[in-house]
């Protein structure tokens, strides 16, 4: 009988963790709104990167097919979270591409293309290729690859930003919650 109550008690906390995650997540999200509203307000992207909204866009959708219940049932508000972050990071690349110089453009608009294809692949290959316990592992280790070149994506900026001093390009508050959503979600799946 007590295993029930603590069951119940987990399932309580891991509910409020996952709201909790999704309210990181969702501020994650929203906190690069100050710099697009600087690009848009200029009319440039000046010394910014548009490489680490494509991978974040990348991982979101990765991120979120590893929700969906075809590859990890009971776990969908991952992907749910990870949908609307997917949203935010394509209007994100998308202001980019629009104010990007014309080289910078073609780059990060090969890139978004890259993204959708591989993304592609990965929806096609776990489904033909793996069984659901295999999907479950392929995805789970493509979610993880994602992640560091996620968080890998910003120290390039931090090289880029220390070599021409340029440090109002890095902002720690677009960084913090990308450490702290994903300390929750390894947290979580550890479990």
């Amino acid at each position: 009988m007590p295993s029930v109550g603590i069951s119940s008690i987990y399932s309580g906390y891991s509910v409020a963790a996952g709201v909790t995650g999704n309210i990181f997540a969702f501020v994650l999200f929203v906190s690069p709104i100050p710099t697009f509203r600087r690009i848009l307000r200029n009319k440039s992207t000046e010394q910014f990167s548009g490489l680490p909204y494509i991978y974040s866009l990348l991982n979101c959708l990765i991120t979120l097919w590893y929700g969906m219940p075809l590859v990890s049932p009971g776990i969908i508000l991952v992907a749910t979270v990870n949908s609307v972050g997917a949203v935010f990071q394509l209007i994100y690349v998308s202001i980019f591409i629009s104010y990007a110089e014309k080289a910078i453009k073609l780059k990060i608009a090969g890139l978004l293309i890259a993204v959708f294809l591989v993304f592609l692949a990965i929806v096609f290959t776990s489904m033909e290729v793996f069984d659901s316990n295999g999907r479950r592992l392929f995805v789970g280790y493509l979610s993880v690859a994602s992640l560091i070149s996620m968080f890998a994506s910003p120290l390039f900026i931090i090289v880029s930003s220390s070599e021409t001093q340029a440090f109002l390009l890095l902002r720690l508050h677009i960084s913090l919650p990308f450490i702290w959503l994903h300390v929750y979600f390894y947290a979580e799946v550890s479990h």
